[in-house]
């Protein structure tokens, strides 16, 4: 019935490793259920391959850090991974940023051992920086004021090396420890090295604000236009369209409309996908018609072989939020195309009652042709919760449990408790385990007290020192108020 999920690396959800991988509560639960070598193994599995989508939004460090407490699993896997040889040729902060993660968590947790580690790597391994931030805001001053010597060790005194360590200490995330070596009256050597990067960091910086690098357009329509089309400039073409449609904004008037309409219906790919967003932003009447124009129309295989005019034409419509724009995503929803999914998404978002049946049908079909990975679905999930459309439970709960997003599992949480009445003695249980801190929050709102697991989860939840704040108040109101079960 439903397309299975393309990415190979992730294991199949019924699976320990699956359900690790994908962050399920279950995944918890059944670890600790399964052989301790099986559990092991599939943890140190997810430590070394960060199974995550998108590691920049998804959460994995606590849930893992959580279970390998509660498996005393030790640390020896840890630092194989953190100190293999890889390390000296794979530095990207992807490789071992969870680990390092994981390793802060357990740190948090009163492991001696995870916060030797974690210094151990910020003298020796690549990815010192992530580590330097996770000892930041758990070590002490001792501890820190210790690690100033190694890691100025690793600039040298030369104008590249003292450029790199002004770069270092002005990006710094957490800035506690280079204020406790730049104050260290043990070393003061250190002391002025570090002063002297702060006051060329804050140079350079001062020298780019006065001096801004990079193209600029003139102040005009047809200027702005030509900028927006210009080759050599970098970068992701987005971010240039959507700087180009600012600028068009500033300096279009009334007299430069047909100009732009001639743009958006057939000027060079970059312009027009700058006039469509222009236009579609300022609301223009002629916009949708040129949205759906550039939207369903073939790309030119010349001047726009990846498609780049219909992606803008769907993103500009997506951000209309007039009347008319509503009426049309009326009449494009049904359609089996980009802009019938836009339109669809957009009733999802800010459709009435009478919408339902479009939407529905939306997200049946893009699991059905896309799987339960589908980025299109998250608009879809959201809207069938707003709607409280259940029906859509049996669809909703196949995406739950087969995706291997986090942030997609919450959202269909968020909608099944919305649409499903099992839900509270159900998926909302499991959910308390959950990675993301949103979907735990979701779980103590709902979840019955009925069950005795759900009491004792709740009361560990609220005096765990590492959960969320959002987490904890909305167990605190469960407990307090009695925990009436639902």
């Amino acid at each position: 019935m439903f397309a299975d999920s393309v990415d190979s690396d992730i294991a199949p959800s019924g699976t320990l490793l699956g359900l690790l991988q994908r962050g399920r509560g279950d995944g918890t639960l059944h670890a600790l259920a399964a052989p301790r070598a099986e559990a092991l193994a599939a943890l140190g599995r997810c430590l070394r391959r960060d199974p995550r989508q998108d590691w920049q939004l998804e959460h994995r460090s606590l849930y893992y850090a959580r279970l390998h407490r509660d498996l005393d699993a030790g640390l020896d896997d840890i630092e194989d991974h953190l100190f293999h040889p890889t390390d000296l040729v794979d530095t990207a902060e992807e490789r071992t940023g969870l680990a390092l993660s994981v390793l802060g968590h357990l740190a948090s947790y009163g492991d001696r051992g995870a916060l030797l580690l974690l210094r151990r790597y910020v003298a020796h391994g690549a990815n010192w920086q992530w580590a330097l931030d996770e000892l930041a805001v758990r070590d002490d001053d001792a501890g820190l004021r210790s690690l100033g010597p190694a890691v100025l060790a690793r600039f040298p005194h030369t104008p590249e090396g003292e450029a790199a360590l002004a770069e270092a200490v002005r990006d710094a995330y957490e800035p506690r420890p280079w204020r406790l070596w730049a104050e260290d009256p043990a070393r003061p050597a250190q002391a002025r090295r570090i002063d002297q990067a702060r006051e060329r960091g804050s140079f350079d910086r001062w020298q780019r604000q006065m001096r801004p690098t990079g193209p600029r357009p003139g102040w005009s329509v047809r200027e702005v236009l030509d900028w927006a089309r210009a080759d050599g400039s970098g970068g992701d073409p987005q971010r240039r369209e959507a700087a180009a449609a600012r600028c068009l904004a500033a300096v279009a008037g009334p007299e430069d409309r047909p100009e732009l309409l001639a743009a958006a219906r057939g000027g060079p790919a970059a312009a027009r996908a700058a006039a469509l967003r222009h236009l579609a932003e300022r609301g223009d009447p002629d916009a949708l018609d040129l949205i759906e124009t550039a939207a369903t129309e073939p790309a030119d295989p010349v001047d726009d072989p990846s498609g780049s005019v219909a992606r803008s034409a769907l993103s500009a419509f997506s951000r209309m939020r007039g009347t008319a724009a509503l009426e049309r995503a009326r009449r494009w929803a049904r359609r089996e195309d980009g802009l019938g999914a836009a339109a669809a998404a957009m009733l999802a978002c800010r459709g009435g009652r009478g919408d339902v049946g479009p939407v529905l049908a939306a997200l049946r079909r893009t699991v059905r042709a896309e799987g339960p990975d589908s980025p299109a679905l998250g608009p879809l999930v959201d809207g069938i919760g707003r709607l409280t459309v259940r029906c859509a439970t049996p669809v909703l709960r196949y995406v739950y449990r087969e995706t291997a997003s986090s942030q997609l599992r919450g959202r269909a949480a968020r909608a099944l408790a919305a649409t499903d009445p099992s839900f509270p003695a159900g998926l909302a249980i499991e959910c308390l385990w959950d990675c993301e801190e949103s979907t735990r929050e979701v779980a103590a709102r709902h979840a019955t007290t009925g069950d005795t697991r759900v009491v004792e989860r709740l009361r560990r939840l609220a005096t765990d020192p590492a959960e969320e704040e959002g987490v904890q108040s909305a167990v605190r109101g469960r407990l307090g108020s009695g925990g009436v079960a639902r």
